[in-house]
């Protein structure tokens, strides 16, 4: 059995549908926070904090730690800082992506449980 379909008609309520389910998805951002090696304890604890409000709302979050200079020589320091990051985030969080070292820069990602 064939139905005859007013094409036109069929396309709208298509795109109205699309539209629709649109609208009720949540876009999902990837936020980001830079930290140097050498950052002080207050600036670390705002910088978390911030992360932590991203957290809250549903963000993932690539954190950064930037390297300077002689500072690459050092590469562990870095690896440490990722450490010191995630135990001061808490218990409560994913790690997504393990630190990876990339350029000058090692990076990881986090969300929460």
């Amino acid at each position: 059995m064939a139905r005859i379909v007013d094409w036109g008609k069929y396309n709208y309520q298509k795109t109205k549908q699309a539209q629709k389910s649109r609208q009720k998805a949540k876009a999902l951002e990837m936020k980001q926070m830079r930290l140097g090696l050498k950052i002080g304890g207050h600036d670390l604890d705002v910088k978390l904090r911030k992360v932590n409000g991203f957290l809250d709302t549903g963000h993932k979050v690539k954190i950064t730690v930037i390297y300077r200079g002689r500072e690459m020589a050092h590469r562990e320091l870095g690896y440490k800082m990722a450490d010191r990051v995630k135990d001061l985030l808490g218990e409560d969080i994913v790690v997504d992506q393990e630190p990876v070292f990339a350029g000058r820069q090692l990076s990881f990602v986090v969300r929460k449980k």
